[in-house]
């Protein structure tokens, strides 16, 4: 296996430094302040619908004394934020100015500077798209903070910081709650593991499998390997480590490979690759054997169905979200062929929209369900959230949201009431 490229999702401590600013009416700093005027920074980020963003910034002010929230506004400091990407391929890269929204003191006494984001939002995002190699990476982030205002303590003394030195670690805490680990054969992955007592009589958690779309994977052409995009360019697995979806479920473990390249690629090589995870991760834990579920998305959409004709009795239930069965590109033999999707006996959900342009959903979804006994299907017209309409292709957003229903049934309920037989 190649070297993985030597990166970080922010620059080491030191970048990002603004020199210190001299202004009108802030006195010299008293030898007893010296030591207080350089402060860290760490950048607070959250996983939206559309992938993750930088949406606010925590200041290392505590230490400097009470300070006075009323004298703290949307001009009192500055930002500019610089991504850059660790595979020479302009990838979403950026330089500009980000908007400060609101100032607040946490709980803690540290200041906060809130910033603009959205979706469909340039400018804030972690995550880098390389569309020559079709992967998602992690944008090595510099930001760069300026003071235009003292910051007023309740002693009323004034405080000029005079270095902002930036946190190497990136702050997200959903992603923060998974775990990584590499397994024997070299497949990396992340864990989440549930809290609290288990609901089942006999002690075990339910496992939820989730499988990453082709932009998640790895690049090792170029030695990029980094089991963070499976959790950041989406919620897909995000979204069953939420207490709404913990509670329907009981308690569970959110499992997330990462594939070294695309799972289409080569689907049955890296079946038993994910079978040895989930069993490492089996023995491990304690796991109800008959609530092992599996989803994903694209690729892993394909994956999905592809794991439950390998081991058809593993899972209790397969939710495939514009997965693929077809050939891809067109022309060449299916990934999956009718004589394989006709004895898939796992209960399976499948999820598409119709105006996905990446992914046929009638010849995929749509045929799938139609071939996969008893399977269940929901087709939505677009894919909208929160007033924004995103690709066609990003039907997992709504997965991600427990969104599809069947008569007045959800679907991570579906799911949570499916026991291998």
């Amino acid at each position: 296996m190649a070297t993985p490229i030597s990166r970080r999702t922010l620059l080491a401590a030191g970048t990002g430094a603004a020199a210190g600013l001299s202004l009108p009416g802030v006195a010299a700093a008293h030898a007893d302040d010296r030591a207080t005027t350089r402060v860290r920074f760490t950048l607070n980020a959250q996983v939206l619908d559309g992938g993750e963003q930088v949406t606010s910034i925590t200041l290392d002010t505590a230490r400097l004394g009470p300070i006075d929230p009323a004298g703290l506004t949307t001009g009192t400091f500055s930002v500019h934020a610089k991504a850059t990407s660790p595979i020479p391929v302009p990838a979403g890269e950026y330089d500009l100015d980000r908007t400060v929204t609101a100032v607040r003191l946490d709980r803690r006494g540290d200041i906060v500077l809130e910033l603009s984001h959205a979706e469909g939002q340039t400018g804030g995002g972690t995550l880098g798209y390389v569309a020559s190699r079709g992967r998602n990476v992690m944008l090595d982030l510099d930001y760069t903070l300026t003071q235009h205002a003292p910051i007023t303590l309740r002693n009323h003394r004034s405080i000029t910081i005079d270095t902002f030195v930036q946190n190497p670690r990136l702050s997200s805490p959903e992603v923060d709650a998974f775990t990584s680990h590499i397994s024997a054969s070299g497949m990396k992955y992340r864990l989440y593991s549930p809290t609290g007592s288990p609901s089942s009589r006999r002690g075990g958690r339910p496992l939820i499998v989730w499988l990453h779309g082709g932009g998640e994977g790895a690049s090792l052409p170029d030695g990029y390997y980094d089991n963070e995009t499976t959790l950041r360019a989406n919620r897909g697995a995000l979204g069953f480590a939420t207490p709404q979806a913990q509670r329907i479920f009981g308690g569970a473990y959110v499992l997330a490979p990462q594939s070294t390249s695309a799972w289409m690629q080569d689907g049955p090589r890296f079946a038993p690759l994910i079978h040895e995870i989930i069993s490492d991760v089996i023995r491990g834990n304690r796991i109800d054997r008959d609530r092992i579920y599996v989803a994903g998305c694209s690729n892993g959409g394909y994956m999905s169905m592809k794991m439950t004709t390998v081991y058809p009795t593993l899972f209790a239930a397969s939710v495939p979200v514009c997965g693929v069965v077809t050939s891809f590109p067109p022309g060449g033999a299916p990934l999956i062929p009718d004589s394989e999707l006709a004895r898939i006996s796992t209960p399976s959900w499948l999820v598409a929209s119709r105006d996905d342009t990446t992914v046929d959903p009638q010849a995929n979804t749509a045929h799938a369900h139609d071939v996969i006994p008893g399977s269940l299907m929901t087709l939505y017209d677009h894919v909208v959230r929160d007033g924004h309409q995103f690709a066609g292709h990003w039907s997992w957003i709504y997965v991600a949201r427990n969104d599809p229903s069947i008569d007045g049934t959800h679907i991570w309920q579906w799911m949570a009431a499916q026991h291998r037989h």
